[in-house]
């Protein structure tokens, strides 16, 4: 279809873009469709082509399955992946193929991350429409778009290239939360906690995470609502995150501080870019302060109080004085606006969420609320602490000797894998073969997806790679298990012998075949 001639790919290999259908369709008027794009010096002319051709595969492929969103387009010298997150509202990623090893990832690992940014930026902003719907003339939406998905990407860097999921992140799912392992006294005590937690906020409904280190220990919100504020706390509030230059075995949290800053060339200031749109930058959203945005996805903008609770100045305040505005979020559980308040004690972080609504003052009523918070659960925090600490086995706990394993669990969005230390053990040819067979596994899952609606798919593959590992897939009851084997037999029985020891000793027999 010609599209290996769409030379404007930037030198890191990688466009983002995110445009909306429903706007721009006028002649003279292309450029009110765009709404983000990166890198944001390509000239506005290169945008509208990008932004063109994708629109035209769109399009196109819609005539042949309409009810079907177009999803990737392998081309010959670019892979463009598409998601279309809200009704007519696309974000689309392109990334230039290269002969260097290192550039090979999977297509579904490269989606989630487009699903990843939509879903927190609902979660801070609310939905792009609604964004749009209250100042059809996008400067609002881009105002908070530009600065939002920047932010984002600089968890990326390293250097100044963005280094986007890769074979190498093949033992890992993004989208789940890694949940930790307790006892039964543990449990209890945590779900007592739980029930002061929310006493705390009296007669008001409220919600609550807790977690340990960057494991989830509890929640009350939804699936979708926990996914994002577990991505949330891992990124910006767990101690780990506030000591950026800490070490990490989060998936979400790659490189260290010294990478997470604005190199020229690679991601530009809000007002340069909308600079294009608006004219000068007098003109502009971020020049005349029109908009009010916050930007909670900055780096080193959140500290521990004295009292324990973790202040921020990014919605306003200072916090010198500690006159700092409150955080906000939007949950879908509710379809309402939250007030977001984060308690630590050494590895444990609380979140508790606070309806707008419910508190009539503002700050001064979430002051007293963590004040009651205090009063009431300082003990039982110590407590809870101190047993989770005494259960943890340190960050090579959910190791398994001779695997190296992903597990996740469809039904609850929850995964665990092994240790990232120790997946760096494995072989380049054996994280390559399990990625290509992850990306087999994918394409059959999606056509299974649409062949037969509500109908799970079943699949066990076993790989012998050529540097004599196994690449494993098993897929059952939404549930799926990617392990690599190092140093095995040779045969098939071997192999399969693997897979049912781990499955009956750490998955319930889930992947057995009795």
């Amino acid at each position: 279809m010609g599209l290996s001639s769409i030379g404007t790919a930037n030198e890191e290999g990688v466009q983002l873009c995110i445009f909306d259908l429903r706007r721009g369709q006028r002649e003279g008027q292309e450029l009110d469709k765009i709404l983000y794009f990166f890198p944001a010096d390509l000239p506005l002319s290169s945008q509208l082509s990008v932004i063109g051709l994708s629109e035209g595969l769109i399009t196109f492929t819609r005539i042949f399955s309409p009810d079907a969103a177009c999803e990737v387009i392998e081309a010959e010298r670019h892979s463009h992946v598409f998601y279309e997150a809200e009704p007519d509202i696309w974000m689309v990623m392109i990334v230039a193929k290269s002969k260097e090893a290192e550039a090979i990832w999977r297509i579904d690992a490269l989606r989630e991350v487009l699903k990843e940014i939509h879903s927190l930026f609902v979660m801070f902003h609310g939905c792009i429409r609604t964004l749009l719907d209250k100042e059809p003339g996008g400067g609002l939406t881009r105002a908070h778009l530009y600065p939002f998905v920047m932010d984002y990407l600089r968890d990326f860097l390293f250097g100044k290239k963005l280094q986007l999921p890769s074979f190498r992140d093949c033992l890992k799912e993004r989208r789940t939360v890694q949940m930790l392992t307790v006892g039964r006294e543990a449990a209890i005590e945590v779900q007592t906690l739980v029930r002061i937690l929310e006493s705390s906020a009296g007669n008001m409904p409220c919600f609550s995470l807790i977690l340990f280190q960057d494991l989830l220990v509890s929640t009350t919100l939804s699936p979708e609502d926990t996914i994002n504020m577990f991505t949330y706390a891992v990124l910006r509030l767990t101690p780990l995150a506030l000591f950026s230059g800490a070490k990490s075995w989060s998936y979400l949290r790659k490189g260290n501080s010294s990478s997470h800053v604005s190199t020229g060339s690679t991601l530009f200031s809000t007002g340069s870019v909308l600079e294009q749109f608006y004219g000068s930058r007098d003109a502009s959203p971020a020049g005349d302060n029109r908009y009010h945005v916050t930007r909670p996805l900055q780096h080193d903008k959140w500290f521990k109080g004295k009292d324990g609770f973790l202040v921020t100045d990014i919605w306003g305040g200072d916090i010198g004085s500690l006159n700092v505005t409150t955080p906000t979020v939007w949950l879908q559980q509710t379809e309402e606006r939250m007030y977001l308040c984060a308690y630590q004690y050494k590895s444990l972080t609380l979140i508790l969420l606070i309806p707008l609504s419910s508190i009539l003052n503002g700050d001064q009523g979430v002051s007293i609320v963590k004040q009651q918070l205090l009063e009431n659960a300082s003990l039982k925090i110590l407590k809870v602490e101190e047993k989770l600490s005494k259960g943890w086995g340190g960050e090579n706990a959910y190791h398994v000797s001779g695997y190296r394993y992903l597990l996740v669990n469809g039904n609850r969005d929850i995964s665990r894998a092994s240790p990232p230390a120790k997946v760096t053990t494995l072989a380049k040819e054996s994280l390559l073969a399990l990625n290509k067979l992850r990306e087999e596994v994918d394409a059959e899952k999606n056509r299974a997806k649409w062949d037969n609606p509500g109908r799970e798919k079943d699949l066990e593959v076993c790989i012998r790679v050529k540097n004599n590992a196994w690449a494993i897939a098993c897929i059952t009851g939404g549930k799926e298990l990617y392990m690599v084997l190092e140093k095995a037999n040779e045969t098939l029985l071997y192999a399969s012998d693997a897979v049912e020891k781990f499955s009956n000793r750490y998955c319930n027999g889930a992947f057995s075949l009795d």
